[in-house]
């Protein structure tokens, strides 16, 4: 069987749940429902399944990753967030079930600590996106949307 290229798993790593009133500074006042509800009227609007969680735990992402797979999902969307700069279990939950993703932050890290500028994820993901807050998940949705149709799944 063969993956779905309309369905999208959206994952938010840890700490994401506190966006709206953590650093709004660095990451803005806009929360995370809000965030997944433009997702999902988004994907709605492009006929994509659309799926989010948020997890402050390595292992429950790393398990839905793999549920991933036997869901047969077409595309991840994620902000692997902290877990970004030191993560390979998610890097290699990643590569083993071999969905296309694109890694999203809404701050760019690459002006944030120097220990943030390393990303487990950017290098094994179609993309990434960093710097544009919230609209960066909107413009990875897009982004795979136009990968499903210029790519043949399976």
């Amino acid at each position: 069987m063969n993956a779905s290229p309309t369905s999208v798993l959206v994952l938010h790593g840890p700490n994401l749940n506190l966006l709206g009133s953590r650093e709004p500074d660095k990451y803005g006042d806009q929360t995370l429902s809000s965030i997944d509800h433009q997702l999902h009227t988004l994907a709605d609007s492009l006929e994509l399944t659309l799926a989010t969680m948020q997890s402050n735990h390595e292992g429950d992402l790393v398990d839905r990753i793999h549920q991933a797979k036997t869901e047969q999902v077409g595309g991840i969307i994620i902000n692997p967030a902290a877990f970004t700069h030191t993560s390979v279990a998610i890097r290699d939950a990643l590569l083993a079930v071999a969905i296309p993703c694109i890694e999203v932050h809404l701050s760019n890290i690459q002006q944030r600590e120097p220990f943030r500028h390393h990303s487990y994820i950017a290098d094994i993901a179609l993309g990434s996106i960093t710097g544009l807050g919230g609209y960066g998940y909107l413009l990875a949705l897009h982004a795979l949307n136009n990968h499903f149709k210029t790519t043949q799944i399976g």
